[in-house]
């Protein structure tokens, strides 16, 4: 299935949201919990954001694609903002419950596969580096599991080299099993977005081929 474009209203539709996105991550640099804490939750949104002009804007995503990869900018600028520990929203559904902990990470930790399995699933569609279905299922867990464990090596990394500094941005919260809490929500995440969305994303894709072969097309 070959790369197509959208129209361009709707590149501009992106272009606007891609800016509220960056307004409210730039608001809310202003005065977060723990501005260490911040810088380090919110590097992969900033990343995304500097890559837009020069490769998410020229191969764009499906409209579903795009709308978890913001939706899961949100969530992270949000636990940015106070940490996952302390998130509003966390503490609410904790006293709801009666759970021991804030679990907003968690959601986090889900939306870290529940996003990005789409993105890897449509990269390897698009460009046609996977055709099997049975093996694009299992190559898309694999990389996004792949990224759990290098991510939980990363906080290993900064919690020896920062120490009691790092507590707020590891968000354990006293619980020994956290890493393994983390991938093994990233996994659900991961599969609730192929078993559920994956159709939705194929008739995007097609939609979207269809689009530029009728350009293509045109007198």
């Amino acid at each position: 299935m070959p790369l197509s474009i959208p129209s361009l209203s709707d590149l501009r539709h992106r272009d606007w949201i891609v800016l509220l996105l960056t307004l409210f991550l730039v608001v809310s640099a202003i005065d977060p919990h723990d501005f260490l804490t911040f810088v380090l939750e919110v590097a992969w949104v900033v990343a995304a954001i500097a890559l837009w002009p020069f490769w998410l804007r020229r191969l764009p995503a499906t409209r579903v694609l795009f709308t978890l990869l913001v939706l899961h900018a949100v969530i992270l600028i949000i636990g940015g903002i106070y940490t996952y520990e302390r998130v509003p929203f966390g503490i609410v559904v904790q006293e709801w419950l009666g759970r021991p902990r804030n679990d907003y990470d968690r959601l986090g930790h889900f939306m870290q596969g529940f996003a990005p399995a789409l993105l890897w699933r449509e990269v390897f569609l698009r460009n046609e580096i996977v055709r099997g279905r049975a093996w694009l299922f299992v190559i898309v867990n694999g990389m996004c599991l792949a990224f759990a464990a290098a991510f939980e090596l990363i906080e290993f990394a900064v919690a020896m080299v920062l120490g009691e500094a790092s507590w707020a941005y590891l968000g354990q919260q006293g619980d020994v099993w956290d890493a393994q809490w983390d991938m093994l929500l990233c996994a659900i995440g991961t599969n609730a977005a192929l078993l559920t969305l994956a159709p939705l994303q194929d008739r995007a894709m097609s939609a979207m081929s269809t689009t530029a072969a009728t350009r293509l097309t045109r007198p």
